[in-house]
């Protein structure tokens, strides 16, 4: 009679001591190739101007904080100044995201409405749709509404619940809590809204905290919308401010420009460690169930 073998697949043996230590070996080689970029623009902000391209090196023989000194007050402006316009526009847009897409994915997983498959069809189809080919239209209207060099075609639209993909998100997550928990409140005599505050947003902390996360880095590193609708120097964000920088005719201040890149940086790093502990539990929390 034939036995079952009870040898463990090639594919999930435990690899070698000796093959364990090359491969991390070969992550951390490949990390500092990716980190390297970024070391390099630390390092050249704090060297004199003058070695930044003499000395490509990531040790400085100079270091200097003149760069950080003047690049915060190189343009009309403060660079503080450009940080507020950013964070503005940053948290009304994660704000935004949060409470439209979150209502949105919650009428797609829970309620019946007319044409409700048609209407989710449509919302998915709209995140193949390059975004260069609504720019003109959107333009079009935002002009016609006097909203150029303000904010509103920057921010609005998020309240509309325009970003499919985070709705698409909280979708999936909210299909996977039981509706035992919807019928359990609706027997106390909850209603949809009582329903969607107190039991269904709680439980949507992981996809909450994934959906501020990836907006807050959308927009505080988006510059082809902030440039397109913002053109006067007063409302200029980091991203448009730090193109202030370089100067078409070869007099670009680089110096400068990497301080100031790795001043903008600082907010993406801190953000994305206060959040990251909810990102951990929301993957946690979707393995055990």
């Amino acid at each position: 009679m034939a036995t079952r073998s009870n040898r463990v697949p090639f594919l999930f043996r435990p690899l070698p001591r000796g093959s364990r230590l090359l491969k991390h070996a070969l992550l951390i080689g490949f990390g500092l190739i990716m980190l390297y970029p970024l070391l390099w623009m630390i390092s050249s902000s704090l060297k004199p101007e003058d070695l930044i391209f003499r000395e490509p090196g990531l040790w400085p023989s100079a270091v200097t904080m003149d760069n950080y000194i003047e690049g915060w007050s190189a343009l009309k402006h403060s660079f503080g100044y450009y940080l507020w316009n950013s964070a503005v526009i940053t948290g009304l847009s994660v704000a935004a995201n949060l409470v439209a897409c979150s209502l949105a994915a919650y009428a797609f997983a829970r309620l019946n409405f007319p044409l409700k498959k048609v209407w989710f069809a449509i919302m998915l189809g709209s995140i193949m749709l390059p975004y260069h080919v609504t720019v003109v239209p959107q333009y079009i209207v935002f002009a016609n509404m006097d909203w150029i060099n303000t904010i509103w075609p920057l921010v609005v639209p998020k309240f509309l619940a325009t970003d499919a993909f985070f709705i698409f998100l909280m979708v999936q997550f909210i299909r996977t809590l039981p509706r035992e928990l919807d019928e359990a409140a609706a027997i106390d005599g909850a209603g949809y809204w009582r329903i969607f505050l107190q039991v269904i947003l709680p439980l949507c902390m992981p996809a909450l905290a994934t959906t501020g996360i990836f907006t807050f880095i959308w927009t505080w590193n988006d510059f082809f919308s902030q440039n397109l609708y913002l053109t006067n120097s007063d409302n200029l964000t980091v991203a448009v401010a730090l193109r202030q920088f370089l100067d078409s005719s070869g007099e670009s201040s680089w110096g400068p420009m990497f301080a100031m890149s790795i001043v903008s940086l600082g907010p993406i790093f801190g953000f994305f460690l206060a959040g990251q502990k909810y990102l951990i539990r929301g993957m946690a929390t979707t393995g055990l169930k």
